[in-house]
């Protein structure tokens, strides 16, 4: 008797963190600017702050060990293990306002923000059933 074992379909892991447009673009140009120095850039979260939580983004030489290492419109994106689940499903973006340029995470995990928008409350994200 011989019996078949019915393989599952292959779940794709959900991307952490996508750029938008701008955000590839202001990227691309840092690191065209920084003549090979960098890799990519790191982002992740730290505990502070009057919300909780802050994002964090830092240049980055080479991937961490335990680094989601992601590649979205010609940028790599390293993301920290711990913020993986804080992060999930978020968009990346770079706005200029009138007084200031600087990247924005819009974070569907986000519950709220502090008044002077330095620090976050981010819920981690649930596995879909």
């Amino acid at each position: 008797m011989t019996t078949t074992i019915e393989a599952k379909p292959k779940r794709t892991r959900p991307q952490p963190v996508r750029l938008t447009v701008a955000a590839a673009a202001r990227l691309r140009q840092i690191m065209a600017d920084a003549e090979g120095k960098y890799q990519g850039v790191r982002v992740g979260v730290s505990n502070g702050g009057c919300a909780g939580m802050s994002y964090t983004m830092d240049y980055a030489e080479a991937p961490g060990p335990l680094d989601e290492v992601i590649e979205d419109q010609g940028v790599k994106i390293f993301v920290e293990p711990k913020a993986i689940l804080f992060l999930l499903g978020t968009e990346m973006d770079y706005v200029r306002e009138k007084l200031a340029t600087r990247f924005v995470f819009n974070n569907p995990n986000q519950t709220s923000a502090c008044g002077c928008g330095e620090s976050v409350a981010i819920t981690p994200a649930q596995e879909a059933e």
